[in-house]
């Protein structure tokens, strides 16, 4: 995988992994992390060693995206890296925590592909879209279809794993499907003349990627996490420096076993969020140009589609003040 396996269908088991939890190592930080542009950016502070520049004690662990939130569920870590809608999911099943930095939003690399001769998201009108119910997709092609004056009836949704898209894409089973890379660009690929339609660049703030820390960790530990607010700032610089970018790359490629060349693409599809812009993110407001406006649009989706049963409040999950203490 070249980026995260975003999933909101594991609730049902969280608050039983919820109840065995056990804290995590007091001696330092353990922070989960997984394969996404957002995320894998952090090895580029462990490579360089500016975490422990910083005089911050922690250790980041390499998980497949939903072992991450078993983890951190079950209390093996502190903090996760999460998609903002997933940190609702976690904490609705009783591994509470708070969102203390954002990392990037989605920008193009989730997207709605359609088959040759589908030329928008209004041609798919009364036609049958691949898609993962329940997960992020989902959500991004709902937003498509309001933003063009359509409802989700409109469309036929079949049931798809999101790695099996590309197939069934190619297969002519559906008329188009929703992916995040790769399977996005494989469906492309298998399926020639096919195109994106529909991508989380046209809802910037739809998909927020945020470092989510329980309570107890963020009350024992808030100078450390300043620090690692301070390093993601120079992380996000370095990689977005035309004079250091080509070897931040080479760090994260490495990371997933891919050649710089083919990994350097998907950096255009993830917004990386620095400190400034951060901090007027998450300013209160309604609308996805605020982290709290996204995570009520993400609760209403989880809630309408079973993910949990009860509303989550976004205030709940939310916490300004490490960012606010970086001046």
């Amino acid at each position: 995988m070249t980026c995260k396996t975003r999933c909101g269908a594991f609730a049902g088991a969280v608050l039983a992994l919820a109840l065995l939890a056990q804290p995590a190592n007091a001696a330092g930080l353990k922070i989960g992390y997984s394969d996404w542009p957002g995320w894998v950016a952090m090895e580029v502070g462990i490579s360089k060693g500016w975490f422990k520049a910083a005089g911050v004690d922690v250790t980041f662990q390499w998980f497949d995206y939903s072992a991450s939130m078993d983890a951190f569920t079950a209390g093996k870590i502190d903090a996760d890296l999460v998609t903002n809608g997933d940190a609702l999911v976690t904490g609705s099943g009783g591994a509470k925590g708070t969102m203390v930095l954002l990392t990037d939003y989605s920008d193009g690399n989730d997207m709605i592909v359609g088959k040759p001769g589908i030329k928008s998201l209004k041609d798919l009108k009364g036609k049958k879209v691949g898609i993962e119910v329940g997960l992020v997709e989902h959500l991004l092609l709902l937003q498509g279809l309001q933003d063009n004056g359509m409802k989700e009836s409109d469309v036929t949704l079949v049931p798809t794993k999101t790695n099996d898209t590309p197939q069934v894409l190619a297969s002519g089973q559906v008329d188009a499907i929703g992916a995040w890379q790769p399977n996005s660009g494989q469906a492309m690929k298998a399926l020639p003349g096919s195109k994106p339609v529909y991508t989380s660049a046209q809802a910037p703030g739809l998909i927020y990627d945020v470092l989510y820390a329980t309570t107890t960790s963020v009350a024992a530990h808030k100078a450390d996490y300043i620090k690692i607010a301070q390093v993601w700032d120079k992380i996000v610089h370095y990689i977005n420096d035309p004079a250091t970018q080509d070897d931040a790359v080479k760090i994260m490629a490495g990371r997933v076993g891919l050649a710089p060349e083919a990994y350097k693409p998907l950096l255009k599809g993830t917004h990386l969020i620095d400190l400034a812009e951060g901090k007027k993110v998450y300013a209160k407001a309604k609308g996805l140009g605020s982290l709290y406006g996204s995570t009520e649009v993400a609760n209403d989706f989880n809630v309408k589609n079973a993910v949990y049963k009860d509303s989550q409040s976004a205030d709940a999950y939310i916490d300004p003040s490490i960012i606010n203490a970086v001046k």
